[in-house]
């Protein structure tokens, strides 16, 4: 006869999954990592490369998947003409011509997004890279903060 699991006792397995107990670093670090991810030029990798952090480095689930979901359907366009600005101008290139949507053949096609293969993984991992140290002191200052008012409640 199968058991029913109480309230308490899923609460307290929830918390161990998602490492609510451990300390604020590791949290802020889980959070910056997601951070990277978001910038990271791996586009339809993100969800499984956060997954894959958390479980192979034991990091708070909850604090990578929101890191890495920066990069969402309102953000992406930002994201990515910041991505591709920044690696054009770190590599010292010209900005490409707009892609030629209609004139596009599959047997053409990487020849056609050749010229902005290195400026998209250049400003995804710089600016993945700048969240990330940005992130990381944040998310530290506000775990403090909110553990500090808790206690004081």
């Amino acid at each position: 006869m199968p058991t029913v699991m109480s309230w308490t006792t899923l609460r307290s397995q929830l918390r161990e999954v998602l490492h609510l107990q451990e300390p604020p670093h590791r949290t802020a670090l889980a959070f910056a990592i997601g951070v990277f991810i978001a910038f990271a030029p791996h586009y339809g990798f993100h969800t499984l490369s956060a997954f894959l952090c958390a479980w192979l480095f034991r990091l708070n689930y909850l604090a990578i998947f929101l890191g890495t979901f920066l990069n969402n359907p309102w953000t992406i366009v930002p994201i990515l003409a910041a991505t591709m600005s920044t690696g054009f101008a770190i590599l010292g290139l010209p900005q490409a011509a707009p892609l030629d949507w209609d004139h596009i053949e599959m047997d053409h096609l990487f020849e056609a997004i050749r010229p902005y293969l290195m400026p998209f993984i250049v400003g995804g991992c710089v600016l993945g890279s700048l969240g990330a140290l940005i992130a990381y002191p944040t998310m530290l200052v506000l775990i403090h903060r909110y553990q500090a008012l808790r206690t004081n409640k």
